[in-house]
């Protein structure tokens, strides 16, 4: 029934201006403001062409899991431009972080990855693959 839906994703952040500067200045990503007041919500559009909607909200609570992973054919370079930006790159327990916060896997997910927050709390990542 849903099969041919243009479907797209959506998470809440408690400051939308801050989450405008982050996704659009910080990371790089092509950002749309729309709406006025309370009804105010941005588009990212992403390279895949997908687009994701972020939306304030008063009681905002950070995902608990990773709500958007961007691939990257260079990690380690990925990485190094996050943290000349100023981002943290997070360090969950029961992972093997190398120096620079990566975890290295293998047996069929992605060669690498490494998890970062937005300035509301919810879990990102970049990650290479194969």
């Amino acid at each position: 029934m849903l099969g041919q839906s243009q479907a797209f994703s959506g998470f809440s952040v408690d400051d939308l201006d801050v989450a405008r500067r982050f996704y659009g200045e910080t990371l790089g990503l092509d950002v749309e403001e729309s709406g006025q007041g309370e009804m105010r919500m941005l588009t990212l559009k992403l390279g895949s062409g997908a687009v994701v909607f972020v939306y304030p909200k008063e009681n905002h609570a950070p995902a608990s899991f990773t709500i958007l992973n961007f691939p990257v054919d260079d990690i380690e370079a990925a990485v190094g431009e996050l943290e000349r930006r100023g981002v943290t790159l997070e360090r969950y327990s029961g992972f093997d972080h190398d120096e620079k916060g990566i975890v290295r896997v293998g047996d069929g997910g992605p060669t690498a990855i490494a998890w970062f927050t937005d300035p509301a709390g919810n879990v990102l990542s970049v990650l290479q693959e194969n």
